[in-house]
């Protein structure tokens, strides 16, 4: 009988895991959500959350140190931070739909970070990646939180800080440390994604970031956590997420979880990512959206929850609700034929998308739900007041690994979201640097060629 505690489980798998155990599609699926995250951060580079994190790091010569991208020195906790909200806030970055959702890229925030001040090897970054990935969308595996009121991101503390324990190069004790200091602090209420969205939908988990590094860098010195994090009197498993099984982590032949996530075709929640891409497929077929009599949005129950119900998902007042409105979404892709950064800013006082937010409706599609989460299916039905009726269903989204992104297509998200930063430098060198991440003997080279370039 297996008497160890999951962080020790958790510990021990960062320690075992090593760069030759990982099968070539896994090593490449870590490149490619980098680029992407990397594309995301430079999408949100000058939004006001991003030059608000940027403006909190404070500037360091000494000591350890990590590059906030475009931002500066700073200690790695800041770095994870800053580049963290850079990566989620327009909430393009890849997502991952199980019991409880997730966007795993957010721990390369953290990976980074860790691995710039200790100049780590691009092998050993990717390691770290893979593994954050594997234990984060095995806890999502495990238990819904949403459910019981807390954020997703709460299960990002554990999977960043064993990123950021493996990367300080701490011991097995050591990790097991960071994992129980990251993880009591850890639990987020739900509350960051109900109602009238704030700002801080897309920084939560980059608190949860800084602040796993920062336990790993208190474990690495020598603090003791609190023992045994989930299963104790008063635990993870019995305040949090009540008691969960976690199925084995992958290595070498196995089934790594960054296989089954899923890069994002639209910037906004993937939830509505099948809707916005039936919507753009109807879009041809209207002409002008004022002779839309009526839309509806059928959709599974998840969705529904999540993005489909409440007053302020028909008159959204900021841009994080917005693109968590799965009425708005479908609205803006009918009227203007795409979906971009832009449409959650430009779009929402918008009187045209108002009035056809009031001819349109969200209903939960039993069948469309016995479909999730191996699909993410949604219908868009469109009634013209000629009285024509137009219907389009998608069932695996652009992006999804059964609809996956070319890596020409990753290519071109990258360099739309990215070329406007580098000015004189190429775009394409950058990309070249990063599909040959396993070759870079020294993060700090990568990310020196993330730095701004006059």
């Amino acid at each position: 009988m297996d008497k160890k505690t999951i962080a020790e489980k958790m510990a021990d798998y960062g320690q075992g895991l090593k760069f030759e155990q990982l099968p070539g599609p896994v090593v490449h699926e870590v490149k490619r959500r980098v680029i992407d995250s990397l594309a995301c951060v430079l999408g949100a580079y000058e939004s006001l959350p991003a030059k608000i994190a940027r403006a909190s790091a404070p500037s360091i010569q000494n000591g350890l140190i990590s590059s906030v991208i475009g931002g500066g020195e700073t200690t790695p906790e800041h770095a994870a931070f800053a580049n963290g909200v850079m990566i989620r806030y327009l909430d393009y970055n890849d997502t991952y739909l199980s019991k409880e959702p997730a966007h795993p890229s957010d721990n390369i925030a953290a990976a980074l970070a860790s691995a710039e001040a200790f100049g780590k090897s691009g092998e050993e970054f990717i390691t770290a990646v893979a593994a954050a990935y594997e234990v984060q969308c095995r806890l999502c595996d495990g238990a819904s939180l949403r459910a019981r009121g807390w954020d997703h991101v709460t299960y990002g503390a554990f999977s960043s800080a064993l990123a950021a324990s493996m990367l300080m190069g701490l011991t097995r004790d050591q990790t097991v440390n960071a994992l129980g200091i990251a993880g009591t602090g850890a639990p987020a209420l739900r509350q960051t994604r109900a109602g009238e969205l704030s700002m801080w939908k897309g920084c939560a988990f980059a608190r949860a970031a800084k602040d796993a590094v920062f336990a790993a860098l208190l474990a690495r010195n020598g603090m003791t956590g609190p023992a045994p994090v989930f299963e104790g009197e008063f635990g993870f498993f019995k305040l949090v997420s009540g008691p969960f099984a976690i199925a084995p982590f992958a290595a070498g032949d196995g089934q790594f979880k960054i296989l089954d996530t899923y890069i994002k075709y639209y910037p906004a929640e993937y939830h509505a990512q099948s809707a916005i891409g039936a919507a753009l497929d109807l879009y041809t077929e209207i002409g002008d959206t004022d002779e839309i009599e009526s839309v509806t949005i059928n959709t599974f129950r998840a969705a529904y929850e999540i993005i489909g119900r409440g007053d302020e998902k028909w008159r959204p007042k900021t841009r994080e609700t917005a693109d968590h409105s799965l009425p708005f979404c479908v609205a803006a892709a009918l009227m203007d034929g795409s979906i971009t950064a832009f449409t959650f800013s430009e779009r929402l006082s918008d009187e045209r998308i108002s009035g056809l937010l009031d001819r349109t409706k969200v209903v939960v599609d039993d069948d469309l739900d016995k479909l999730y989460p191996e699909a993410m299916p949604n219908r868009v039905e469109v009634v013209l007041r000629s009285g024509r009726y137009l219907v389009k269903e998608v069932i695996y989204p652009k992006g999804h690994p059964k609809n996956p992104l070319s890596d020409r297509e990753l290519e071109k998200k990258f360099k739309s979201l990215s070329e406007w930063y580098f000015m004189n430098k190429e775009s394409g060198r950058v990309l070249d640097a990063l599909w040959n991440l396993d070759s870079i003997k020294d993060i700090r080279e990568l990310m020196k060629l993330l730095g701004r370039g006059d």
